[in-house]
């Protein structure tokens, strides 16, 4: 017994040591002094819009409901948390090799000897037919003297990785609350292109009254019926198309709630849709720690980092040892008296000699996988200020284009009531009437979609900073 305990002593002294391999260090990224914009941005606003809660963005409460429902349904969500969970329990069961592994183990044999076999024995040296024998014990199998560190690297990798899923499923959250914010606004988008052609259609039906009026009296001709008859089924064709896509992004809107295909309810119009009036980027060195993709991709890095311990360790000597203490005896009642204790210990080193360049290539290709990692973390904080950046500009031109545009609808909607005046008048021809109703339909249906870019960029600018996901 003195012997186990010197050697388990020897061991602890031993597991001190440090850990082969490069311990990790985050690289050196460049982060610019400020977001690159349209206009200027004061680079000591602390502020950011991704300090704001999404149901503090996002004020819609017909929106927030399905943004709620995402977020406890969605199966991209859902498998994100298995992964998680996944991630936890490989640290767990790596981590475990660090420990001793304990059992208890009881063999009881049960023996009949013949005195009439084959071999039959006398009476005189077989005075009982009944032989048992009963082994009882606590084992400690193969544990491992973790001297150069290859456990505590696959704890550290293992632990890394489970921080990355923990920030996958963040990312994760950011994206849905996005996507569900950015397909409900193109459903607001798409009501307001049905409304304006609805409303299109029927002023464009009066109009081909007034045109079939004129005709009969003999003031028309025939080809201003057949383009007063040529606009309504323009417009008439396109509402099927635009009831089409409102069908179809309600199913992508049910995808995302975990529900099967069904309508989807709105209380407001596009012109009621609401978002923050400031979007302040915040400070661009605070990006990087509000990323969750960017977290991920750094804790990817850290296992990567790790494993080539693990794979240089792999040069020493593995120790191991295997041990058992119990009893042995052919009497229960006599299994733990002092002669029939049994013990043994069974220290062992494993040292490779010749693996034909194995070895060497596990650490080549762990350090390759590193390399890759940081290229990839690398890119995703390029890539974030990138996202930033693209944010920031489409926000800043969509609302000077929602200005321009509400300007030009406005001017062809009174130009299509003078057209129309001059034409009942008979002052002017129907041709620039039916220009005017032209132009207005098509300026109207882009005033529509550039007000659902303008909500989309607020969208992307918030997910682009890191908000989402708290």
């Amino acid at each position: 017994m003195r012997a186990s305990y010197i050697a388990l002593a020897a061991a602890a002294a031993l597991l001190s040591g440090c850990a082969i391999g490069p311990n990790y260090k985050r690289p050196n990224v460049a982060v610019p002094t400020n977001f690159r914009a349209t206009a200027p941005l004061d680079a000591h606003e602390a502020a950011s819009l991704a300090d704001l809660k999404w149901f503090e963005v996002f004020q819609d409460e017909q929106l927030q409901g399905l943004v709620r429902t995402a977020l406890a349904q969605n199966y991209d969500l859902r498998d994100a948390v298995a992964r998680v969970e996944e991630a936890r329990a490989n640290l767990g069961v790596t981590r475990s090799n660090q420990v001793p592994q304990v059992s208890a183990s009881n063999t009881l044999e049960i023996t009949r000897l013949s005195r009439d076999g084959s071999f039959p024995l006398p009476a005189s040296f077989v005075s009982e037919q009944n032989r048992n024998w009963n082994q009882t014990g606590l084992n400690l199998l193969s544990f491992e003297l973790d001297i150069w560190g290859r456990l505590r690297r696959s704890t550290e990798a293992a632990r890394a990785n489970l921080l990355s899923a923990e920030w996958n499923q963040k990312a994760v959250v950011s994206t849905l609350v996005s996507q569900v914010a950015t397909a409900y606004f193109q459903l607001l988008e798409l009501d307001a292109e049905l409304e304006v052609s609805q409303r299109t259609l029927e002023t464009r039906r009066e109009s081909l009254q007034l045109v079939q009026s004129r005709q009969r009296g003999g003031v028309a001709t025939l080809l201003d019926l057949r383009q007063a008859e040529q606009l309504v089924d323009s417009a008439a064709a396109t509402i099927p198309t635009i009831q089409q896509q409102i069908e179809q992004t309600e199913n992508q809107i049910s995808l995302l709630l975990g529900k099967g295909p069904q309508g989807i309810e709105r209380r407001r119009s596009l012109e009621q849709a609401s978002v923050p009036p400031e979007v302040p980027a915040g400070l661009p060195s605070t990006l990087l720690e509000r990323r969750p993709d960017v977290h991920a991709a750094e804790q990817a890095l850290v296992a990567a980092n790790a494993n080539i311990g693990v794979a240089k360790a792999a040069y020493f000597p593995q120790i191991s040892l295997t041990g058992l203490i119990g009893g042995q005896s052919s009497s229960l009642a006599n299994l733990f008296s002092g002669p029939n204790r049994a013990w043994t210990f069974v220290p062992q080193t494993t040292q490779p000699l010749f693996a034909g360049g194995r070895l060497k290539s596990n650490v080549r290709m762990a350090e390759a996988e590193r390399d890759q990692a940081q290229i990839a973390y690398e890119k995703s904080v390029q890539t974030a200020f990138k996202e930033v950046s693209d944010a920031l500009i489409a926000h800043d031109r969509t609302r000077e284009s929602r200005v321009q545009q509400e300007n030009l609808a406005a001017a062809l909607e009174d130009r299509k009531r003078l057209a129309y005046v001059r034409y009942r008048g008979g002052v002017d021809t129907q041709l620039n009437a039916l220009d005017a109703d032209r132009d207005l339909y098509q300026a109207e249906l882009g005033l529509a979609q550039i007000r659902y870019a303008e909500l989309v960029s607020v969208v992307q600018l918030y997910k682009a900073l890191g908000g989402g996901w708290e």
